[in-house]
């Protein structure tokens, strides 16, 4: 499952909306910090409504509860309430913990004699339950088990109050299922379905219960070989029910469950859920689609919902004629029914599946259709957007004819449709063929930019990789987030569905996808990585496998110990940095745990098997230049030949480590690009000055030393190191902003522009064909129109009159149309003007631009109205609430509307994006990853602390907490710096 072009490795079209196309950057600028305890409940007391007002300064008022939310927040925007540092806060707000009274009564005699006596006892009793031989002790008491003595499994009550026999989140493996005969009847005016589902099973160990998966069904119905009598008992927390049995079932027996149950479609984005859009006739048009991953096939029909528990599944849908159906396999006929509808049932699944990779549609869909590869390839739209189909065609045939010669495998079902869904969460989803995807995933204009185009290709690259389990490993940043101390190894233990749905993070993708780049490039150039990932897919064909089974592969074919290297990589969190220090030609490199929040509590001994890659100024730009060490231990040493200038490591950034040089080592490397912008590649630029304000963050570097880096940027030309650099100012530029400090953040962007602008000048406001410089277009252009800067501002507003005033014809080239959609959003006139045409645009990634330009208003009536709408779900889908969140949080006026809107709709928000999804860590990442002061702090702890069990636990509230405090003290330590040197 993908979130829109966060997986398709494409610097973004624009610096402003970073946060939301990419796993929103952590700005974790800081030294050190310390660690944070779980949230405990009953510490704070979150008030809502009048903590907010309170901090605010503005106290209690009348006003009628939507006026006030827009009215509090507007006046305050010309008020110094968004000074949220310490010192101004109000002493009496909810959100910050209060100090006992600093003095008291001394206590009498007596009352010593009995805290004296209490003491003894509580003493004596821990000294009792210290040498129980029952009990281990650990940080929070007496609960774990020693090794003697296990303790009984505590089994939690049923719905009807009896025992639930099974007391683990994962189900029991006594009962194999073999196949699946699902029956389905949705009714798209009720927004309800029947269902009738029979399993197969085999027995594996006896047993007298069978447990599966079952959520929000009603169970009409359990038969299991007629004659026996059979109990259903559901225990809802865990989703799970259990037929229970009279008499065991034998080891080796065949056995079939029967059970027919009722639902409503889902509203939210999971399980069987419903859809609509509005037709180019301004009718309302219903559909229901599915989205099953990571654990919401049991939302559709009881299954046994974990990925190792593959079957065949049979499905039969009923539907009106005028709709069609879909499924993973080619329909096989349709019949009749007496009541009017017509039953569409679907071949067998020709392969054994995991339950989360089934997938049915129910709409009223127009297709174009090819023979590929001996494969029937469909894509399918809403009728009206037809015409925005043939790219995705011809990239899917292409891509299916290149990984089938590619990987050796041939794709292993007799069709493939690609459905682009108008209401759809995540960007796409891999189901075995059908392959559902966001419309502006999928569909591309057939005036769209090679940019637009790229992006499509690259989500259907993605999807296709999944189809028989084929394996494609994809390059993404995950650094920022992997360098916090609430960051998680890429195999990782999880205990709660919970848990199961934040897996689906940066690190899971992108650091996994990062360390298969970088062992890939340390191995010979001699495809060895390519041959070990085809012999594990074809002896692991149609199977689980885990991590150790890749590494495996690979060893037996490059006939060196991959597994050894790659376990330290997967098996821990965080990176290392390497420190380089040199002694005329010895260089000796040093290896430790790369933590933002380092102190005495956090300091760990992780040790990392490093392929360092390394070129020199003798030659570095091509891949025959580049020479691997292997690091394994805390230090090693090389030696260079005769002569070297510098040394620059990890060669085109394909290391997952960040790299110090040393003051000399650095100084080596800006002389080099003082002299000769092309002495590194493109790649090894952005790495350099990624790796200084990483280590400015760590505080291993003086901000004087990230600035004389960034000296050479007036001569660079390539997309990559001008994006990170813009990025990476651009992140300071807004913590000075939304701490108040506004001198330093005007000066900030007087440095940049004065530093960036002869690049902006140059950009032209044309059609651009060339991929690279359009990316680069967008990037400067979009970063000196946010900074106001009057040529571009100008720009901007008169391609956006010809735009309006051309009705359409007159089109904005793709590269610029975010540009010139944000800029005319800040104008009261334009701002409706632009609502108009988004209501109007039927082309998405058109229509999605032009969202992103409404939610970065200044208008604070606005951004109030566009939250609201983004929940609302009618005239701006509730899907894209995550990107209107963030955008608005980009601004200044915008972010604290943000954070209260997330706070008083919280509910309402993790009933439509359940907790621990990839929306909410962006929503969560987004409000608050700009806060900066202890007030905010005790605001975000106050308010998580709240929530208990819905959402206070979640590694992303952490995370958040983290990254605030990473954020205070960095700004703490270096504003005096920023003042001297701005």
């Amino acid at each position: 499952q993908e979130t829109e072009e966060t997986r398709a490795n494409l610097p973004r079209n624009m610096i402003e909306n970073s946060m939301f196309e990419e796993e929103p950057d952590i700005v974790d600028l800081a030294k050190d910090s310390t660690t944070f305890p779980a949230l405990d409940p009953d510490e704070v007391v979150y008030e809502p409504r009048s903590s907010r007002l309170l901090v605010r300064g503005l106290g209690e008022n009348d006003m009628d509860e939507d006026e006030e939310d827009c009215e509090s927040s507007a006046r305050l925007l010309g008020m110094s309430f968004m000074n949220r540092s310490s010192a101004l806060r109000s002493s009496s707000s909810p959100y910050t913990r209060q100090a006992p009274p600093s003095s008291c009564s001394r206590p009498s005699a007596r009352t010593m004699v009995v805290c004296v006596f209490v003491l003894v006892i509580v003493a004596s009793v821990t000294m009792a339950l210290y040498f129980l031989p029952g009990c281990t002790f650990t940080k929070t008491g007496c609960r774990k088990p020693n090794k003697t003595t296990p303790l009984e499994p505590v089994y939690p009550l049923s719905t009807n109050g009896e025992l639930f026999p099974w007391a683990q989140l994962r189900l029991p493996h006594s009962i194999r299922p073999l196949s699946y005969d699902l029956t389905l009847n949705p009714d798209l005016d009720s927004m309800t379905f029947t269902g009738h589902t029979v399993i197969q099973m085999s027995v594996l160990h006896s047993t007298k219960i069978i447990v599966l998966h079952s959520a929000n069904l009603n169970i009409i119905k359990a038969t299991f070989k007629a004659a026996r009598d059979v109990t259903v008992l559901e225990y809802k927390p865990r989703q799970q029910i259990a037929v229970k049995f009279p008499e065991e079932l034998k080891t080796g027996q065949y056995c079939v469950l029967t059970l027919d149950y009722s639902a409503n479609l889902s509203h939210t984005y999971d399980g069987f859920y419903n859809s609509s859009y509005i037709d180019k006739a301004g009718n309302k048009r219903v559909l229901a689609a599915t989205q099953f991953e990571p654990l919401s096939a049991r939302k559709a029909f009881p299954c046994f919902d974990e990925p190792a528990f593959k079957a065949t599944f049979l499905i039969k849908i009923s539907r009106k004629p005028n709709y069609m159906t879909l499924s993973n396999m080619p329909k096989a006929k349709s019949t009749p029914l007496s009541n009017g509808l017509m039953q569409d049932e679907f071949e067998k699944t020709s392969v054994n599946m995991s339950t989360y990779l089934v997938a049915f549609i129910v709409a009223n869909f127009t297709p174009i259709s090819k023979n590929a590869s001996k494969t029937l390839v469909s894509v399918y739209s809403v009728p009206e957007k037809k015409e925005y189909t043939d790219y995705a065609m011809d990239a899917a045939s292409k891509l299916l004819e290149f990984y089938n010669k590619f990987f050796d495998i041939d794709y292993p079902l007799e069709k493939l449709d690609l459905v682009a869904i108008p209401d759809f969460l995540a960007g796409a989803m891999e189901n075995w063929g059908l392959i559902t995807f966001r419309e502006t995933s999928l569909l591309v204009g057939k005036e769209s930019s090679p940019l637009e185009k790229r992006v499509v290709a690259t989500i259907i690259a993605h999807e296709l990789a999944h189809q028989g389990n084929l394996f494609l490993a994809v390059r993404f940043r995950a650094m920022d987030k992997d360098a916090l101390n609430s960051s998680h190894a890429v195999s990782t233990e999880v205990n709660t569905s919970e848990q199961v749905e934040e897996m689906f993070d940066s690190v899971s993708y992108e650091k996994g996808a990062s360390i298969l780049l970088m062992l890939n490039a340390s191995l010979p150039w001699n495809q060895q990585f390519t041959k070990g990932i085809i012999q594990y897919l074809k002896q692991f064909n149609g199977l689980n496998t885990g991590t150790d089974d890749l590494w495996n592969s690979l060893t037996q074919v490059c006939r060196q110990n991959v597994s050894e290297m790659m376990h330290s990589w997967t098996s821990q969190k965080g990176f290392p940095l390497v420190t380089v220090s040199r002694k005329g030609n010895q260089v000796t490199l040093m290896q430790e745990h790369f933590l933002l929040t380092s102190d005495n509590g956090t300091l760990t001994s992780s040790l990392w098997n490093i392929p360092v890659t390394y070129v020199n100024d003798s030659c570095s730009l091509a891949p025959e230049c580049r020479q691997v060490f292997t690091l394994k231990t805390k230090s090693g040493t090389l030696k260079l030949p005769g002569n070297v200038k510098w040394l620059k490591l990890n060669y085109r950034n394909t290391g997952f480590y960040i790299v110090h040089y040393g003051d000399e080592g650095w100084a080596a490397l800006i002389e080099a690009l003082s002299t000769n912008v092309t002495v590194l590649t493109p790649e090894d630029r952005a790495s350099l000055i990624h790796n200084i304000f990483a280590l400015s963050r760590l505080g291993r570097v003086s901000f004087h030393q990230v600035l004389n880096v960034l000296k050479y940027m007036s001569k660079e030309t390539e997309t990559s190191p001008v994006t990170e650099a813009l990025l990476q100012l651009n992140i300071i530029y807004r913590l000075l902003d939304k701490r108040l400090e506004h001198d330093l953040a005007a000066r900030m962007k007087s440095y940049i522009l004065d530093n960036f602008g002869p690049l902006m000048d140059k950009q032209t406001w044309g059609v651009e064909e060339n991929v690279s410089k359009q990316e680069l277009r967008s990037a400067l252009l979009g970063m000196a129109c946010s900074l106001n800067q009057d040529k571009c501002i100008q720009q901007a507003k008169a391609l956006f009159k010809e735009y309006v005033k051309s009705n359409g014809t007159t089109r904005i080239p793709d590269d610029l149309q975010q540009v010139v959609f944000t800029v005319a959003a800040q104008s009261e006139e334009d701002w409706s003007t632009l609502l108009g045409l988004f209501s109007a645009t039927t082309y998405d990634a058109e229509k999605r631009k032009m969202l992103r330009g409404l939610a970065s208003t200044q208008n604070a009536w606005h951004i109030v109205w566009i939250l609201q709408a983004g929940l609302k779900g009618d005239i701006i889908q509730t899907q894209e609430l995550p990107l209107v969140i963030n955008t608005v949080c980009n601004g200044f006026t915008g972010y604290l509307f943000a954070w209260d809107f997330i706070q008083e709709n919280w509910d309402r928000l993790i009933e439509k994006f359940s907790v621990g999804s990839y929306a909410m860590q962006i929503i969560i990442k987004s409000a608050t990853s700009q806060f900066s002061t202890k007030a905010h702090f005790d605001q975000v702890y106050g308010f998580f602390s709240s929530l208990k069990e819905r959402g206070s636990q979640m590694r992303s509230v952490q995370e958040a907490l983290e990254t605030i405090r990473l954020n205070q003290r960095w700004m703490d330590q270096n504003l005096p710096t920023l003042q001297k040197w701005l």
